[in-house]
């Protein structure tokens, strides 16, 4: 199913949208109807509607008609067999009045929107290259979710997903998801797209199938479906809609690779400073804990202050831990939905910005992360307020977004490696994670930031990695 159309609105001044596609399972091939309950893991992300925008960019050197003849036909059939399996992505969330509850319906013939649009202004090399961008550059290349359509009972069915490929004629191609988060987290939204790309590429596939019993998987030993139940039904639907936040005209985005030697220096300076204040052996010191550290104090740092700052003032770090890598828990990897856990800390900044701020920073995220891998639901119940708390302090937080274990640069559709994947964001109070395509056992860094902030925050970061050096040596 297909439509022709001839631009985009809001973004025909940087691609042409040449055809729009309905995508779905193949019929018959999933039950009639399925239901599937939110659990409360997936409830605050309701009812803050927080989407995620990914983008993969592949090197393709042909022109538009080979990519319609050769690429587009085997891109649509493998993602409707995926669609069988990943179903949720193609049905609707239903947002009922009370007393009825939230939950994914899936009905015979529901489908996503697959988007087909030719760049034509836009340098292919420019958006990949290492160097900051302005933030809004990637945005034409990002598919728009459908509205939300009303029932006459005041019933909300909100589609979850939408694709756009675009072609880069004789260069490349993109293709970006935008999703809402309360389907899928960020593993099981990178299950879901590997599945995609091994079928595509005609390989053996080795992702495991979904799951998708979520109340046989979850267990609720506080009953915290029901509390965030009630927040959500008693609020504004006004509530649920997506926040947008006003993009500064000066503000960039830069990725960036910490080498595997940059990483491996970082530990041997938070463990030596273990070893000098009796803390060896007691701190969980590991990639995601020193990388962090360094972000959130050179983020710091690069601050435009307008007045002297307060020293004693607490900055807060928000990240999140994935409960399939918790042994107390025994949730499957394959399982399909949200099963994230908030953990934050906090730091005086005059500590942060400090001779030893990395290894204060370390010490305080790596403790977080003990107590949380020793007690998971210690502070869950705090899940649905953390966002309204961080969406709050403006500038006194960093929240990470991504992980490198989701191995985005391992998303093959048969053209390699990506050039470059990258969750797309435009909050200063936002840090994404990522493997890199090249660099072995490095991790790559999105951060967005006033021009004036950028240029500090590398010249800071420049100078703490070649001073850590020194002293790894």
């Amino acid at each position: 199913m297909s439509n022709k159309m001839n631009n985009h609105d809001d973004h025909d001044h940087k691609v042409k949208v040449i055809e729009q596609f309905q995508v779905g399972p193949p019929p018959g091939s999933v039950p009639i109807s399925i239901s599937i309950p939110f659990s409360f893991f997936d409830l605050p992300w309701l009812f803050y509607s927080v989407t995620t925008k990914r983008i993969f960019f592949y090197e393709f050197p042909h022109p538009t008609t080979h990519f319609f003849q050769k690429v587009l036909p085997n891109l649509k059939h493998s993602l409707s067999l995926t669609l069988q399996h990943f179903f949720p992505f193609s049905s609707k969330i239903v947002f009922p009045p009370k007393p009825h509850t939230p939950h994914i319906l899936y009905s015979e013939g529901d489908t996503l929107p697959f988007i087909v649009a030719e760049s034509t202004t836009t340098n292919l090399n420019n958006l990949v290259s290492d160097t900051p961008r302005d933030v809004t550059c990637l945005h034409p290349f990002v598919p728009i979710l459908p509205s939300p359509h009303a029932l006459e009972d005041g019933t909300l069915l909100i589609p979850p997903m939408a694709i756009q490929v675009t072609i880069f004629p004789n260069y490349g191609f993109a293709i970006c998801i935008n999703f809402y988060h309360v389907i899928a987290d960020g593993r099981a939204f990178h299950n879901f797209i590997k599945f995609w790309a091994s079928i595509c590429g005609s390989r053996e596939n080795s992702i495991a199938l979904p799951l998708h019993d979520r109340d046989m998987i979850i267990q609720d030993p506080k009953g915290l479906k029901s509390v965030f139940l009630e927040t959500l039904c008693n609020s504004p639907r006004k509530s649920t809609l997506t926040i947008v936040r006003d993009v500064p005209s000066d503000m960039v985005r830069h990725c960036f690779v910490l080498r595997n030697d940059h990483v491996e220096n970082l530990k041997k300076l938070v463990s030596a400073n273990c070893q000098s204040h009796g803390l060896l052996g007691t701190l969980h010191v590991s990639t995601f804990v020193v990388t962090c550290s360094l972000i959130w104090v050179c983020k710091v740092k690069s601050e435009v202050m307008n007045t002297l700052p307060n020293g004693d003032e607490e900055l807060y770090f928000y990240f999140w831990i994935d409960c399939r890598y918790l042994a107390k828990l025994k949730i499957p990897l394959t399982y399909f939905g949200n099963c994230l856990i908030n953990a934050n800390t906090a730091i005086k900044r005059n500590k942060l910005v400090g001779q030893n701020g990395i290894f204060e920073a370390a010490v305080a995220i790596g403790n977080k992360i003990r107590e949380l891998q020793s007690e998971p639901y210690k502070n869950v119940d705090t899940l649905m307020s953390c966002f309204s708390k961080f969406g709050s302090m403006e500038q006194h937080a960093l929240a990470i977004a991504g992980s490198p274990k989701f191995d985005a640069y391992e998303t093959d559709f048969g053209w390699g490696k990506p050039m470059l994947s990258e969750v797309l964001q435009a909050d200063s109070r936002l840090v994404s994670l990522s493997d890199c395509r090249e660099k072995e056992g490095g991790i790559q860094v999105g951060v967005a930031l006033g021009r004036t902030q950028m240029h500090k925050f590398n010249s800071i970061l420049e100078h703490h990695l070649a001073d850590i050096a020194i002293k790894g040596e």
